[in-house]
This record gives C-alpha cells, sequence and structure tokens, in this order.
C-alpha cells in the first residue's frame, strides 16, 4: 500500500474522535487555550489534555505556553479545509461551537470579554 494512503488512513483514525473533531473546530476558528476549550466542551482538563496531546503527536495542532497556561492552534491549514468540507451545513448539522466569553471560563479571552 502506498505511504500516502496509509497517512491519510491514520488521519482519518485520528479524526474519527467526536471531542477531536469539537476541539479541531474550535481551532479552526483561532487559537484556544485549555481551560477555555474545558468550559466550552464541558470535559474535564486531563481529557482534554489528553486529546490535545493526541493531536499533537499527530502533527495537528501546535501548542505555545503563556505564563499558566497552554495556548493551541492548528499547525496545518489543510485540516481547517478538511473540516469545512467534512461538516457543509446538511440537514440542519452544523459546527456550532461556541464562540465568545464563556461565564465562569478563567482564561485570558473570557476575562477580556468580561471587563
Amino acid at each position: 500500500m502506498p505511504a500516502e494512503y496509509r497517512q491519510l488512513s491514520n488521519l482519518f483514525k485520528i479524526l474519527a474522535h467526536p471531542l477531536r473533531l469539537q476541539i479541531l473546530a474550535m481551532l479552526s476558528q483561532g487559537e484556544e487555550c485549555v481551560c477555555h476549550m474545558q468550559a466550552a466542551l464541558g470535559k474535564p482538563q486531563p481529557y482534554i489534555s489528553q486529546q490535545m496531546a493526541v493531536l499533537r503527536d499527530a502533527g495537528l495542532v501546535k501548542d505555545r505556553k503563556d505564563g499558566l497556561n497552554v495556548f493551541y492552534s492548528l499547525k496545518d491549514a489543510q485540516v481547517a479545509h478538511l473540516l469545512d468540507a467534512a461538516f457543509v451545513e446538511r440537514d440542519g448539522l452544523s459546527l456550532a461551537i461556541r464562540r465568545g466569553a464563556i461565564r465562569g471560563c478563567p482564561c485570558p479571552k473570557c476575562r477580556a470579554g468580561r471587563a
């Protein structure tokens, strides 16, 4: 089997996880910190971090540290294009990811939005 097919197959295996798809959809809108993803997705920080490690190891996301916060962004715009193609709105299905300040979220973006 050609390597390209193996690589694409591995990518689809990684994308086959619902939370990882949600995370990538959020990141396609811009950089986010773990605490914001936790608040937006309603999942515990260790679970979000575990999924981020899978995405980082796969080369799909990159991270940067700013003080105590870790911010993630897409490493390659190709992932955003793939998500756009996969989630064309059909029958009311959309990628409605909560954007903007989230009540109770301690991240810098939400704090700035409340100020």
